[in-house]
């Protein structure tokens, strides 16, 4: 049931600092969720069933741009923030394309991401079989699987 939504928008709620990330609530056609991210551009939002959003955020740094790919639960907060990118390396967010059961899109390169959501958590061993470039927390639980087609490339210009 994966659909694009319009009317979702970022209200800040904190000023970030030199120290701390600021935090920003997510706002749905104006009301607010009581749901805050660290980071304040959305790029896209997705809805995945009734109570999902997967949301595609960056922070308007320059030459060093991140994207942070969050799925919230309007019942339970956020469930798992993923960054893709790395130091040095900037990119933008395009080709956005939705499918009945995933996201995909470009970012860095002349990679295709795609990203699911399984109908239940899942475990994953921290530092293997995620595609280079991305990051998540550690955690036992995660809820977001990504992948890139083709992989994408080293700092040389290999894959």
């Amino acid at each position: 049931m994966f659909m694009q939504l319009d009317k979702v928008t970022l209200r800040i709620r904190e000023e970030p600092t030199t120290k701390t990330m600021g935090k920003y609530e997510v706002l749905i056609a104006e009301n607010g969720t009581g749901i805050a991210v660290p980071v304040q551009i959305l790029e896209a939002a997705v809805q995945v069933d009734e109570t999902r959003l997967l949301l595609f955020l960056t922070d308007d740094i320059p030459y060093e741009e991140m994207l942070n790919i969050a799925l919230i639960d309007l019942n339970d907060g956020v469930k798992e923030i993923l960054t893709l990118g790395g130091a040095y390396l900037t990119g933008s967010f395009t080709d956005l394309h939705i499918a009945p059961n995933a996201v995909e899109f470009s970012f860095i390169g002349e990679t295709t991401w795609r990203v699911e959501i399984p109908p239940s958590p899942f475990v994953k061993v921290p530092f293997i079989g995620d595609s280079r470039g991305v990051s998540r927390p550690l955690a036992l639980r995660h809820y977001i699987k990504i992948n890139a087609s083709p992989a994408p490339a080293r700092t040389g210009g290999r894959r």
